[in-house]
């Protein structure tokens, strides 16, 4: 893990970081720092989804929104947090439409480590946050890196599962030809909306069957 993009995807987006708009996220980062306020996740694990795996070894995306802005849950996979941190609510309904959908008992932890390294690119939209303030780094930048890098991987590469949950995420469909990949749209994971939508939506064994349908190893979505 590293506070700099991963050298493969530094490559596969230079034509973003080379843009006005990155080298002035930066500098708000680099200022917020210095005037001592806290930002989530850790700088080393600011790019931790990225650095799982390489843009060619992508199959699925699990779009979030921003990070935890509590202490000690941000490290950088979206709806993830480290071991020894209680699962959040949203990642509990996760673990329990799996349950529901392939049978396989909700784990002991809330890290998702196991999925990136299988394939699953765990991205929020905005990437860091300021402690207990939810949303203080939208609109800085984040947003039009991570659209970026969604076009991208959707006109470079074929066959991949884009799981959009929510109205936020469900936004970014636009983003991507449904003519070369899946995308699974439902409600957020959220317990405020979860029973509209998320909890009976079948993602998970869906992802699985289409991956298989393409001659991609699926994911096994239980963890250890």
């Amino acid at each position: 893990m590293m506070n700099e993009l991963p050298p493969e995807w530094a490559d596969w987006l230079a034509s973003e970081t080379t843009q006005p708009y990155w080298h002035a996220l930066q500098r708000f980062l680099a200022q917020e720092a210095a005037a001592g306020k806290q930002i989530y996740p850790p700088p080393a694990d600011r790019y931790a989804a990225l650095a799982a795996l390489a843009p060619d070894d992508v199959k699925v995306v699990i779009l979030g929104q921003d990070p935890y802005h509590g202490e000690g849950q941000a490290h950088g996979l979206s709806f993830s947090v480290p071991h020894g941190v209680a699962p959040p609510p949203s990642l509990r309904n996760i673990f329990k439409e799996i349950a529901r959908d392939l049978g396989h008992s909700p784990p002991q932890h809330g890290n998702l480590i196991q999925w990136a390294r299988q394939g699953v690119l765990l991205l929020n939209s905005v990437l860091t946050v300021q402690a207990d303030a939810a949303g203080s780094h939208r609109k800085r930048g984040w947003e039009r890196f991570t659209d970026a890098l969604i076009a991208k991987l959707s006109a470079e590469r074929e066959g991949l599962v884009f799981l959009l949950w929510g109205s936020y995420a469900e936004a970014k469909a636009a983003l991507i030809d449904q003519q070369k990949h899946l995308v699974l749209t439902s409600a957020h994971p959220s317990p405020l909306s979860a029973y509209r939508g998320f909890l009976g939506n079948g993602h998970f064994s869906a992802t699985s069957r289409y991956l298989s349908e393409h001659g991609r190893a699926p994911i096994d979505w239980a963890l250890t």
